[in-house]
């Protein structure tokens, strides 16, 4: 398993590797990584900042609201690439991803689109080397040594 300082430095490190594989949980640390920024960064500019519906917000507020926003955009494509390498644990090409970007524009399909997208980062790897690597959880395992 994965620790969450582990798997939050191979999500910077491997910023737009779309090979190879990843385990659930590297997937789901970086996922939970990603909700505490958003819940601090976010609750320090509510709490901070002033009301942002009726447009009293200070500058501390917006300027935190910025980064916010800055750091989702920054993670945009180091999360694709997670979730293709993801789809590649479990053996299916990184296309399908495209696939479940498609379908959450339809309304009532993209709601099955997200659920979709949920079972697939809970599904375990396939066990051994696949098309797409060696299995993160045991690499090497099922290796045939070609000159025993």
């Amino acid at each position: 398993m994965v620790s969450f300082p582990e798997a939050v430095k191979m999500f910077f490190q491997r910023y737009t590797d779309f090979q190879g594989r990843s385990r659930r949980s590297e997937y789901w640390w970086v996922a939970l990584f990603n909700v505490i920024i958003g819940a601090v960064v976010g609750g320090l500019a509510v709490a901070l900042g002033g009301d942002f519906e009726s447009g009293n917000m200070n500058p501390i507020g917006m300027v935190l609201f910025g980064v916010l926003g800055l750091y989702f955009l920054a993670v945009i494509i180091p999360s694709i690439a997670l979730f293709v390498r993801r789809l590649h644990d479990i053996n299916q090409t990184g296309w399908i991803y495209l696939g479940i970007v498609v379908a959450s524009f339809i309304p009532v399909i993209g709601l099955l689109a997200s659920i979709a997208s949920i079972v697939i980062a809970c599904i375990p790897g396939t066990k051994g080397p696949n098309k797409y690597g060696d299995d993160p959880i045991n690499p090497g395992a099922g290796a045939v040594d070609t000159f025993a």
